[in-house]
């Protein structure tokens, strides 16, 4: 059985639109091919309504819910046209997250997959996050089911977006759980440099590391919680932005670019992991993965950049064709919800 899938996915780091166009085929195990990929900037008009999204009316974010479902699908539809793509079974779209909260029960993925679907006239799975949080889940990382049928060759699978999450075995159980913030806060300081991101980490690599700061990062109560566990915004907004307030901004990216190296290094020398998957957009950051490999033993493995860039996109897609074939597609081992389940509404 062979089934073609378009996953779209956008990130908290806004870094843009993820779309990946793949083939999927279920011999003794899953088989993936990557047919087509691209990363879509966001233009000033929409990062900037996205940002914001936050802070908007109820009726406002009803409005940008239904207008971003129509953005997706008019992106999606030029970017079939574009590449001439044919035989499309589905579209599985992870929306753009604006709040998420799972301990009140909700999480809030924008972009109506009913719009994605009268734009282009396919099948379209969307908001995977939210049965998972009403199960008493995190609703987060979704990706493990990936890396378990994916990648299961790794001993573990890391993504530095704008949080960074590791999915793992653990006694023959996926587990997975976001470790610490990354792009969300490195972009947002590099913007005082006029610059969208810190690219390499040159400007982490000029800074002079401030060891009270590090501290007080290091000492957060969410890094002592046990898994499973994940982050947002809100948390960022309470708990990280307020210790970066007055520190002068190159001391502040060289020392939360320490901060994550040794977040991430502490989780896999503690599991003893021998090799790691690498992806997301921080995987490019050079000085972030030097200091990594420095703090650790195991090989730290970055992949071609198809997979770098749209393993999250890739997964989504996988995600949707599972959840058409009513297959188990989100791990309560992972997110921590009462059991494992098929999840994703269908439009």
């Amino acid at each position: 059985m062979r089934v073609q899938a378009i996953g779209l996915m956008s990130g908290t780091s806004l870094d843009g639109l993820d779309i990946c166009f793949a083939a999927f085929e279920k011999n003794n195990g899953w088989d993936f091919q990557i047919l087509h990929a691209e990363t879509i900037s966001y233009p000033e008009e929409w990062e900037k309504k996205l940002r914001n999204s936050i802070h908007l009316s109820s009726e406002e974010l009803l409005e940008l819910h239904s207008e971003y479902g129509f953005y997706l699908g008019r992106k999606v539809r030029e970017f079939i046209e574009r590449n001439h793509l044919q035989n499309i079974d589905l579209i599985a779209s992870h929306g753009h997250t604006v709040f998420h909260q799972p301990k009140k029960k909700f999480t809030l993925q924008i972009g109506d997959g009913r719009a994605i679907k009268i734009e282009t006239g396919l099948p379209v799975v969307y908001d995977f996050r939210s049965q998972d949080v009403l199960m008493g889940g995190n609703g987060a990382p979704l990706v493990p089911i990936g890396d378990e049928l994916l990648f299961s060759e790794y001993d573990a699978c890391l993504n530095l977006g704008g949080f960074s999450n590791i999915s793992l075995k653990q006694n023959n159980r996926r587990i997975a759980f976001d470790i610490a913030p990354v792009n969300i806060v490195l972009n947002k300081l590099a913007r005082k440099f006029n610059k969208n991101f810190d690219e390499n980490g040159d400007l982490a690599r000029k800074g002079t590391l401030d060891e009270i700061l590090l501290e007080k990062l290091n000492t957060l109560d969410f890094y002592s919680l046990p898994h499973p566990k994940s982050l947002g915004i809100e948390w960022c907004n309470e708990f990280i932005f307020p210790l970066l307030e007055n520190i002068q901004a190159e001391a502040a990216l060289t020392t939360f670019t320490e901060h994550v190296a040794q977040q991430i290094s502490n989780i896999i020398n503690q599991n003893s992991l021998k090799n790691v998957l690498c992806t997301g957009g921080g995987s490019y950051n050079t000085c972030l993965i030097e200091k990594i490999r420095e703090k650790t033993e195991s090989r730290i493995i970055i992949p071609e950049k198809q997979i770098v860039d749209h393993k999250e996109a890739l997964i989504f897609a996988f995600m949707g064709v599972l959840r058409m074939n009513n297959e188990i597609n989100v791990l309560s081992s992972a997110t921590g919800s009462n059991e494992d389940h098929c999840s994703g509404v269908l439009a």
